[in-house]
């Protein structure tokens, strides 16, 4: 077990919602060659000379739109991410984690250094600016805050899941402080984020929750033929720099702190 590689106790059989009757199929199929089509189209545009030079605006909105194409409906609290060099940290749920947080602010992403070696996947996620950390390995660990501080230092905002690991949604883990290291070197905010999935009039719903053994063509699915399915973004204030002195008191900070009651997107 590394620093990068804590385990949730959610499984897909204990916590997560099971996908709806075969009625739910067609517009299931829809929904997926919706999310498909538009997958295509951004890949198509990283792709090309212009690929790293794409407008925030049609990020976010490109984002919001994969989300709405699966079938859940966006709703964002909270006052708007600050320009400049900033670290954003969210509770982990879902891949629908990743398009939500870029429509708070487009950033680069944290990812698993395994993904780099993935066929198609792996290169597309490097030309889009993806850092890559290696979780099974300590020693690893000072190099990975480095690079992540330097990105920082250099006006980019970086997006990270301190919990290591993905939970059902009804329950969340520790966030893990290594990462907040690289934003006490850089000086720069952090801007906390809370994910949460209701379905109609529910508290929670796990239907989208991408957790232990669980697939991601099965999560897909799940989600597709998901019924009343909203995503709440809370977007939470801004801890300024030099406002904590280590990273212990920073990462408990950025996943206590109170939410916002404005809204400023739907």
């Amino acid at each position: 077990m590394g620093a990068w590689l804590p385990a949730a106790p959610c499984t897909p059989g204990a916590c997560v919602e099971p996908s709806r009757a075969a009625a739910a199929v067609p517009r299931a199929v829809l929904r997926l060659t919706a999310v498909a089509v538009l997958l295509l189209a951004g890949i198509a545009i990283v792709l090309t000379p212009l690929g790293r030079q794409v407008p925030a605006a049609v990020v976010r909105r490109w984002c919001r739109w994969i989300v709405r194409a699966a079938g859940v409906r966006v709703r964002v609290t909270g006052a708007a991410a600050p320009a400049g060099g900033l670290l954003l940290v969210a509770n982990h749920v879902s891949w629908l984690d990743i398009p939500l947080l870029a429509v708070v602010r487009p950033a680069r992403m944290l990812a698993k250094s395994e993904i780099r070696r993935w066929p198609v996947a792996g290169p597309l996620a490097a030309r889009g600016g993806v850092l890559f950390i290696e979780r099974n390995r300590l020693r690893a660990l000072p190099d990975t805050v480095a690079v992540l501080a330097r990105a920082l230092r250099a006006g980019a905002a970086v997006a990270a899941f301190p919990e290591g690991s993905t939970w059902c949604g009804r329950a969340q883990g520790p966030f893990r402080r290594a990462v907040f290291q690289a934003a006490l070197d850089a000086g720069v905010p952090v801007q906390p984020v809370r994910i949460r999935y209701r379905a109609g009039e529910r508290s929670v719903s796990t239907a989208p929750a991408f957790v232990g053994e669980d697939t991601l063509l099965a999560s897909l699915w799940r989600v597709a033929s998901a019924r009343g399915l909203t995503a709440e973004v809370e977007v939470r204030p801004v801890i300024g720099p030099g406002g904590h002195a280590d990273r212990r008191s920073l990462a408990h900070a950025a996943q206590g702190k109170a939410p916002s009651k404005s809204m400023w997107h739907l």
